[in-house]
């Protein structure tokens, strides 16, 4: 698939709606349209986190009112249409079978909190690896492996296993159970607002953010006591610590909007924060929750933990296994700071070092960002998440010359290599796919295959 200006097709499109079955594409969509229409702060996480079949339905819509609306397409809904087509292409190579288990992942994306982006990943891995000459088959498709992919080139062959990891995961406080309390609260605190005009702050420490649908009730009632009472702190309880001040924000004024308020907060109390804003636009009345938990999130833990699950069930050991993780549920922000303090990078060259990484060679990470195509410093997206090969294989140029993917496949002994095509300020925007240092281990015996 052409990754620099994928020409989307309306013939695909259909074809694809046709793969996921008429019915169940019409009801998820019906679905996250109810889900819309609530207005709730969930029913807008729900968006977001479903984008990809909303850009999908709108393309289609486009395409029935005018034909050359492919055309004037975004590069995001452009890439997913070609995904959309590559999908029904690996659907009719398959046999019926294995066909059906393709479908039944598609009818899994669209079925409650499902989405189709692991499917949509392991599609734009699968390209990656042929746009650099590998040759791939899905053999956890084609044969039931555990593993999803097998790329081969120049004789040498590598397994592949495409995981999608939430960064909820390494969050003690979940951006789903922030949103279900906002989404609680805010009825009353309207009516609250009205009745006690001014700009407010409510700032919540959770010691261990919130466990489960007891503490969500028990921490709403808290907050709807205090503001009934007007009492100005509730330091009762070990699950919360709540305060209520005037909210002072450096520069802000009085008639700002409570839309131009979301940066300033979010540059006040750190990326780590949950923030939601409650605006009345007849009084101007603000009143912004803010809340933080004293443990920081272990996002590029979590993201470790999974890889070695995956090192240990979905990699037989028999070839070079490669780890491909797309992180979800994080936002440009968060997706910037993790890269850009090379927390990720750091955690995955120490998962590298474990022994439960013996079977795995080399680990890549993206995000729904890269995706869609965003650019940076959103995403990364002028290349992908693979080095680049030379005519023999090796990379280009930069610091990892001489230790191309292809290298490593080919030895079985992958040699080090501190960072890929490019210098480390590049490297550190973005880490494209470490390797590792050291033999690779795999099962007693196992040897790269050669033809």
């Amino acid at each position: 698939m052409p990754f620099a200006d994928p020409q989307p097709s309306a013939a695909a499109l259909d074809a694809f709606i046709a793969l996921c079955g008429e019915s169940a594409w019409r009801g998820r969509l019906a679905d996250l349209g109810s889900r819309a229409r609530s207005g709730s702060l969930s029913g807008r996480a729900a968006q977001h986190r479903h984008a990809l079949e909303l850009a999908l339905a709108r393309l289609c819509d486009k395409v029935l009112d005018d034909r050359r609306a492919l055309a004037r397409a975004s590069l995001a809904e452009r890439r997913l249409c070609a995904f959309a087509g590559e999908a029904v292409q690996l659907a009719e190579s398959l046999p019926p079978i294995p066909r059906d288990r393709l479908r039944q992942e598609i009818l899994a994306g669209l079925t409650g909190e499902g989405t189709l982006i692991p499917l949509f990943h392991l599609l734009r891995t699968a390209a990656q690896f042929r746009s650099r000459g590998f040759a791939v088959r899905f053999a956890g498709l084609a044969e039931g492996a555990p593993h999803d992919l097998l790329v081969e080139r120049d004789g040498a062959t590598a397994a592949v296993a495409c995981e999608t990891v939430s960064a909820e995961e390494g969050r003690p406080l979940h951006r789903g159970d922030w949103y279900a309390l906002v989404d609680r609260i805010n009825p009353g605190l309207q009516n609250w607002l009205a009745a006690h005009p001014g700009r407010y702050l409510l700032k919540m420490t959770l010691p261990e953010g919130i466990g489960g649908p007891d503490q969500l009730a028990g921490l709403q009632q808290r907050i709807s006591g205090l503001l009934a009472a007007e009492r100005q702190q509730d330091a009762g309880g070990l699950q919360a610590v709540l305060k209520l001040d005037p909210l002072i924000l450096a520069g802000a004024q009085a008639q700002d909007q409570a839309g131009g308020l979301p940066a300033r907060l979010r540059a006040q109390f750190g990326p780590e924060a949950h923030l939601a804003v409650t605006a009345d636009s007849g009084s101007g009345s603000v009143f912004v929750m803010a809340a933080r938990v004293t443990r920081e999130n272990e996002i590029a833990a979590a993201v470790c933990r999974r890889l070695a699950l995956a090192a240990e069930r979905r990699l037989s050991g028999r070839e070079p296994g490669i780890l491909s993780v797309l992180l979800e549920d994080v936002d440009r922000t968060e997706w910037q700071a993790l890269r850009e303090r090379l927390e990720l990078e750091g955690a995955v060259r120490r998962f590298l070092t474990a022994p439960v990484a013996r079977r795995v060679v080399a680990v890549s990470c993206a995000s729904r960002l890269e995706l869609f195509g965003a650019s940076r410093p959103d995403g990364a997206e002028g290349g992908s998440p693979l080095p680049q090969p030379g005519p023999s294989g090796g990379p280009v140029s930069g610091a990892g010359a001489g230790h191309s993917l292809l290298d490593v496949m080919r030895a079985g002994q992958p040699r080090p290599v501190a960072e890929m095509p490019g210098n480390p300020p590049d490297f550190a925007t973005f880490f494209p796919m470490i390797y590792k240092a050291g033999p690779f281990l795999g099962r007693p015996g196992a040897r790269t295959r050669t033809r």
